[in-house]
């Protein structure tokens, strides 16, 4: 997968989910998204404590080792609308961050 091909997809999700959620206030929208990529974000913690074997024994037992991947893309993609949602440039902001991180280790 190329990220413009990923980006399309988000700036389609994101159409899909200001017509059915109808949610007129940008500022509702966007505070609305910051909470689902934070339940998304727990989601992915209970991925992490059970694949650590961490979790409770019942949800251990429920364990099923393909929604770590799926948690993962979750949170990424909520990342993404978020920023999308936003105005961000996403992919800019992850290379210069990218660039950031490896002057660290120039020296």
């Amino acid at each position: 997968m190329q990220i413009n091909d990923f980006r399309k997809f988000i700036q389609a999700e994101n159409k899909r989910l200001k017509k059915r959620y109808s949610l007129k206030d940008d500022e509702k929208r966007i505070l609305a998204k910051m909470v689902k990529l934070t339940e998304e974000v727990g989601e992915l913690a209970d991925e992490v404590l059970a694949f650590s074997s961490l979790q409770r024994k019942e949800k251990l037992d429920k364990h099923n080792k393909e929604n770590l991947a799926h948690e993962f893309a979750d949170v990424i993609i909520c990342t993404f609308l978020l920023a999308e949602s936003m105005g961000v440039d996403i992919e800019d902001g992850l290379k210069k961050k990218m660039k950031k991180i490896e002057k660290r280790y120039e020296k």
